[in-house]
């Protein structure tokens, strides 16, 4: 059985201090590993690509080594997987000459004068990453769809932003995930909807080659199954939410409902516990409720807004909402009841109605985040890290508070009307 490949190799291989290509050495333990984009194996009754190669280098004992190649194809129809293991073993001098033969065959020259990101539109070797968001309803995912292209253009890679009907479906995300890896794309950058059921697919992209950066929302998984976590300071954003309340409460203090968003969301989890733990600090502030949840849509969390205020009456003077469509919610149901500019509203992120009710006095602060500046960080750290340069595990994109006074700042006016188109 002959099969043919080819290796996608970065034009300028990241080096070492000593001028050694990154992750190739000769004492102890090295390992090379790279994600093949073509490797057809043509049949009567089907056409496999080769979803991923493994070359290992070991040193068993002076003088020799031992090379392990992991080769597994994934056929559309039936759903195939074949896994071939070869053991050989050679002089130490042949497998080093053999290694570095192929590095600087599959190397193209280079070209000084050559625009990098013009040479690969022109040979159709883009890198190609998924961003797959909670969700794309949303005017934040919106945003955060506009840095991530941002970044690809500037980076020299093309995106597929593709996210669940809806944040509540975890399955849904799952698939999205599940179909990006056996797509081959270069890298994934992921908002998880749930910190634990998107672990197993993130740990199989780990095992398979391709670098996954988390973005917005954290994960319960091992820091060493992904590249990075790009993200706002959640719980910070919550203790600012609550001295936001409690300035707005004034001296006097009051009674106030903490509503949650969603079971499984880690971003909006931290922001809630930020909230409560900041809001301990003021003891003539009472937390009435805080074990509510919204859902995910602006209809469910209206429906809930007003269970609570059928349950509370008139005793609510606050409300801190951990995102945009809580928020939304809850502003439909205090209007309702007449109650628009006597319970305090904090919220989390912003939206053109969230905006305007600030301006009339009817959302006494909103928390922001940098969407835009989220996105494009995520992208531009998934290509890094695919270049070999050193990234930062954890990549804080920070946190701001709008009221209605300074509401016209420049800083804080484009972050309360980002761009979403």
């Amino acid at each position: 059985m002959n099969i043919f490949c080819r290796f996608k190799l970065p034009r300028q291989p990241a080096r070492d201090d000593a001028g050694n290509l990154a992750g190739v050495a000769f004492v102890g333990q090295v390992s090379f590993r790279k994600v093949l984009k073509t490797c057809p194996r043509v049949t009567p009754q089907r056409r496999c690509k080769a979803r991923e190669i493994r070359l290992k280098l070991s040193v068993k004992k002076i003088g020799s080594v031992t090379l392990r190649v992991r080769f597994t194809t994934r056929c559309p129809s039936p759903h195939v997987e074949a896994v071939i293991r070869m053991h050989v073993k050679l002089p130490v001098t042949l497998i080093v000459a053999a290694l570095f033969c192929c590095l600087a065959g599959c190397h193209p020259p280079a070209d000084d004068n050559a625009n990098p990101k013009t040479a690969a539109e022109a040979t159709g070797d883009l890198l190609h990453f998924a961003v797959i968001p909670k969700g794309e309803n949303h005017i934040y995912w919106q945003s955060v769809r506009i840095g991530a292209e941002q970044a690809a253009k500037e980076v020299g890679a093309r995106i597929t932003f593709k996210g669940p009907a809806k944040e509540s479906d975890r399955s849904e995300q799952i698939d999205v995930f599940q179909g990006f890896l056996n797509a081959q794309v270069d890298g994934i950058c992921l908002a998880p909807l749930d910190a634990d059921a998107l672990v197993r697919p993130v740990e199989e992209a780990k095992r398979a080659g391709v670098p996954v950066v988390i973005f917005d929302s954290g994960l319960n998984a091992k820091p060493e199954d992904y590249v990075a976590f790009v993200a706002t300071d959640n719980f910070r954003g919550g203790q600012i939410a609550a001295d936001a309340m409690a300035a707005s409460l004034g001296d006097d203090g009051g009674k106030v409902i903490c509503l949650r968003y969603h079971q499984g969301s880690d971003s909006t989890h931290r922001r809630e516990e930020g909230f409560l733990d900041g809001i301990a600090k003021y003891p003539n502030i009472e937390v009435i409720s805080s074990d509510q949840y919204s859902g995910t849509t602006t209809e469910s969390a209206v429906d809930k807004a007003q269970a609570l205020f059928n349950r509370f009456g008139e005793n609510v003077d606050g409300v801190f909402t951990a995102c945009e469509p809580n928020a939304e919610g809850m502003l439909r149901a205090i209007r309702d009841r007449g109650l628009a500019g006597k319970v305090k509203l904090v919220a989390f992120d912003s939206s053109d109605s969230l905006r305007e009710a600030m301006s009339a006095g009817h959302v006494a602060a909103i928390i922001l985040q940098d969407p835009v500046r989220i996105g494009n960080l995520a992208v531009k750290t998934l290509a890094a890290s695919i270049r070999g340069e050193t990234v930062e595990k954890n990549v804080d994109t920070g946190i701001f508070v709008a009221t209605k006074k300074n509401q016209d700042e420049p800083a804080i006016a484009s972050l309360l009307n980002p761009p979403q188109s």
